[in-house]
């Protein structure tokens, strides 16, 4: 587990918990605040944590979550980015295909 560097005004040091719903299966995933994705236990569905953004935009991000962490934040927000922009370009083609 990354340890968070004292003080650092955009994330709490304190590890936190979420639940979520897999969008596959329905079952219910635990995500921590550390983790940038986990596996659901039921079906294998991979659920990402989109609330690490301050990775992105911070610049003693790598120096705060260490260099491993860092990469892996870096590359779940990259895919984040990849997949919105794939659903936009969705969501413009249906919406030309059904002004046509």
């Amino acid at each position: 587990m990354a340890m968070i560097m004292e003080g650092c005004q955009g994330k709490s040091n304190n590890l936190t918990i979420e639940e979520r719903t897999c969008p596959v299966c329905g079952h219910t995933v635990e995500l921590f605040s550390v983790d940038t994705e986990v596996q659901c236990e039921h079906c294998g569905f991979t659920v990402y944590n989109d609330k690490l953004t301050c990775v992105q935009w911070c610049q003693y991000a790598e120096k705060c979550v260490g260099k491993e962490m860092y990469e892996r934040l870096m590359k779940v927000a990259a895919m984040q980015k990849e997949r919105a922009a794939q659903e936009r370009k969705e969501k413009l083609a249906k919406k030309t295909a059904l002004s046509a």
